[in-house]
C-alpha cells in the first residue's frame, strides 16, 4: 500500500498528515520561528514575508533545504509581517477565487510558495500519494489555480478533496466506534469556518443492506466570509478610538486585533481587554507607537451582533443596494451574518448532528451562539459530534481518505443525481431551414460516485478546432438505466438541454475518442484524445 499525505492549504494555516499501514499521524513542518532558528511545528502559518536587502544577518534565513530562500515562510513571517505590512502576504487562498494579483506576488505564486515549503519540509514526499484540500464552494477556476500552484511546486497529480468532507473523515478516523454514535436517518451538518471562507455540507447516514453508509447530499455556495472578516471588523472598531490611520497602519491594526481576539477568546480567558500597539507615522510620536485596546465588550458586540446574530429559519442573507461600478476584487459576501447564510443553506432541512471545524470555533462564545440559533429552528436540539481537531482535522481527514481510496476506510458517497449526455452533431447533408440533428452520448450514468472514471467505448468523432464551437450538454432525472457510451438517436423526451459551453480549441482539426471522469469536487472532465496523443480537456460543473 502506498502511503498518503493529506495537505490542508489553509487561508490562515497549512497542515500535513500522513496515512500508512499504522494509521494517520500528524507531521511536524520545519520552518523559521526566529532568525536563525528552525523548528518543526504542527502548523505552517499561511504567511510570506519579503525581506529587504540586509534586513537579516547572513545565514539567518537559511533552511535545511535552501540556504537563501526568496521569502520568509510560516511562523517568522507571521511575526515580522505586521511590522512591515507592505512586505507581508497572507490570505492568498482567498484570492485564488479571482486569480488576482496581490502586492508583490500573484495568488498562485503565494500558494505555490506554501506548497513548495511543505514539499521540501516533508521527508520522502515523492513516495506518497497526495491529497490536497479545497473549500467545498471553490469554483472550477479556483480549483484549477490550486492545481496549477501544486504543479509549479513540483507535486505529482494531487487529488482534490473538499474541506468539510475531510473534516468529517477526520472525525471518523478518530472515532472507530462511530457506528455507535450515529445511526440510519441521521443528518450531519458540517460547519467549517476558516480564515477566509465559510463552508456548509450535509451528510446523510443510510442503511445499505444492513451496513451503515454515508452520503453527501448538499454543499453550500461559495461564501467568502471568515475569521479575516471578523479581525477587520474588530480593527475598524478599535480604529474609531485612534487618530486617523493610513492604509498601512490599518493593515497592521488588522493583524494586531487578530492576536488580541485570540487571547480574549481563549478558553478560560478572563481579562477585560487586550492592548493593541502599532507603529506611528513619524518620529514625533512618543516612542514611535500608537496604543489602544480591544475590549471584551467590543469584541462580543462586533462578533455576536455582526456575524452571529439571532435569525429565523426563513431568513436569507441581506442583499444591500450596491453601486453600479465596483473595484475588481474578491466576491466577498455582502451580508456578514453567518447565521442567515446557514438558514438559507438548510432551507427547512433538519440536521440531527453538527460537526464544527475551523479555527473560529476555538472560541466557546461563538460555538454556543451558533448552536443556540441552529437549535431554535429545530424540533429537537442537534447532537454535537465532539472530539474534533479544529486546526488539523482537514489534513488528517485528507490522509484518511487516501486510505479509503485504497479500500482501507469508509468513503462518503456523493453519487450524481442525474444522467448526463454530450451532444453529437449528426453528419448529414445540409437542408435549408433545418439544422443538423443532434444525438446524445451518455457520459455519466445516474448515481455515479464522485471520484470515479467513466469508461467510454472507442467511438471516434470529428473535433472542430481553431474557431468558436459549442459543446452541448444534456441531462435527465428519469432515465436512470442509460450507460456510458449509449447513443440516443433521436434525443427522447425527458432529456433536457443544459447551458452550452462555447470554446475555441487550439490545434488542427482531428479525429478523437473520448475519456471522462467525475472528480471528488463534482467536476465532469471530458478529454478529447487524438490518435497522436494530443488531448483537449473540457470541464463541466455537475453541481451547478
Amino acid at each position: 500500500m502506498k502511503p498518503t499525505l493529506g495537505i490542508d492549504l489553509g487561508t490562515t494555516n497549512c497542515a500535513v498528515a500522513r496515512a500508512a499501514e499504522a494509521g494517520v499521524e500528524l507531521l511536524g513542518i520545519r520552518q523559521l520561528v526566529n532568525p536563525g532558528e528552525v523548528r518543526a511545528e504542527s502548523l505552517l502559518p499561511s504567511c510570506l514575508y519579503l525581506p529587504r536587502p540586509n534586513e537579516f544577518a547572513p545565514g539567518a534565513l537559511a533552511l535545511p533545504w535552501d540556504e537563501n530562500p526568496p521569502y520568509v515562510t510560516g511562523e517568522l513571517a507571521k511575526k515580522r509581517g505586521p511590522e512591515n505590512p507592505a512586505r507581508f502576504v497572507h490570505s492568498a487562498k482567498s484570492w485564488l477565487a479571482v486569480a488576482a494579483e496581490m502586492p508583490h506576488l500573484s495568488a498562485v505564486e503565494a500558494s505555490r510558495a506554501y506548497l513548495a515549503h511543505l514539499r521540501a519540509a516533508t521527508p520522502d514526499f515523492d513516495t506518497h500519494n497526495v491529497l490536497l484540500t479545497v473549500p467545498a464552494s471553490f469554483d472550477a477556476a479556483a480549483r484549477n489555480l490550486t492545481l496549477e500552484a501544486a504543479q509549479q511546486a513540483g507535486y505529482p497529480t494531487p487529488v482534490l478533496l473538499e474541506e468539510p468532507q475531510a473534516a468529517f473523515y477526520a472525525w471518523l478516523e478518530r472515532h472507530p466506534d462511530w457506528r455507535e454514535r450515529i445511526h440510519p436517518g441521521a443528518l450531519i451538518l458540517v460547519i467549517d469556518i476558516g480564515g477566509g471562507t465559510t463552508d456548509f455540507t450535509l451528510i446523510r447516514v443510510t442503511d445499505d443492506a444492513g451496513e451503515l453508509a454515508l452520503e453527501r447530499i448538499a454543499v453550500g455556495e461559495h461564501i467568502l466570509l471568515g475569521g479575516d472578516n471578523m479581525d477587520l471588523a474588530l480593527a475598524r472598531a478599535v480604529e474609531a478610538e485612534m487618530p486617523k490611520l493610513d492604509a498601512a497602519q490599518v493593515h497592521a491594526l488588522w493583524q494586531r486585533c487578530r492576536v488580541a481576539k485570540e487571547k480574549l477568546l481563549a478558553p478560560g480567558a478572563t481579562q477585560a481587554e487586550e492592548p493593541v500597539t502599532i507603529l506611528g507615522r513619524g518620529t514625533g510620536l512618543i516612542g514611535g507607537t500608537l496604543k489602544a485596546a480591544l475590549r471584551r465588550t467590543t469584541l462580543e458586540q462586533v462578533l455576536l451582533d455582526g456575524f452571529f446574530p439571532p435569525a429565523t429559519a426563513a431568513d436569507v442573507p441581506a442583499r444591500p443596494r450596491r453601486a453600479a461600478l465596483q473595484e475588481v476584487g474578491l466576491p466577498y459576501a455582502s451580508d456578514p451574518a453567518i447565521t442567515r447564510h446557514l438558514a438559507a443553506f438548510l432551507r427547512g432541512q433538519q440536521p440531527t448532528h453538527v460537526l464544527f471545524n475551523g479555527g473560529v470555533f476555538h472560541a466557546p462564545l461563538l460555538r454556543q451562539r451558533l448552536l443556540a440559533v441552529l437549535n431554535s429552528w429545530l424540533p429537537a436540539p442537534v447532537e454535537v459530534l465532539s472530539g474534533e481537531d479544529l486546526m488539523h482535522a482537514v489534513a488528517r481527514g485528507a490522509a484518511y481518505y487516501g486510505l479509503a481510496r485504497q479500500g482501507r476506510g469508509l468513503r462518503i458517497r456523493g453519487g450524481v443525481p442525474r444522467t448526463y449526455y454530450l451532444g453529437i452533431e449528426s453528419a448529414m447533408p445540409a437542408v435549408p431551414g433545418f439544422p443538423a440533428p443532434m444525438k446524445a452520448l451518455t457520459v455519466v450514468p445516474f448515481g455515479l460516485e464522485e471520484g470515479s472514471a467513466v469508461a467510454l467505448p472507442k467511438y471516434e468523432f470529428s473535433l472542430r478546432t481553431g474557431e468558436p464551437a459549442e459543446f452541448r450538454f444534456f441531462s435527465s432525472t428519469t432515465r436512470k438505466d442509460d450507460q456510458p457510451g449509449d447513443l440516443l438517436d433521436p434525443i427522447p423526451p425527458g432529456v433536457e438541454e443544459l447551458a452550452p459551453m462555447e470554446v475555441t480549441l487550439s490545434g488542427a482539426p482531428a479525429r478523437v475518442s473520448l475519456e471522462a471522469q467525475v472528480t471528488e469536487t463534482g467536476m465532469l472532465e471530458i478529454y478529447c484524445v487524438a490518435a497522436g496523443g494530443q488531448r483537449w480537456k473540457l470541464e463541466f460543473n455537475l453541481r451547478s
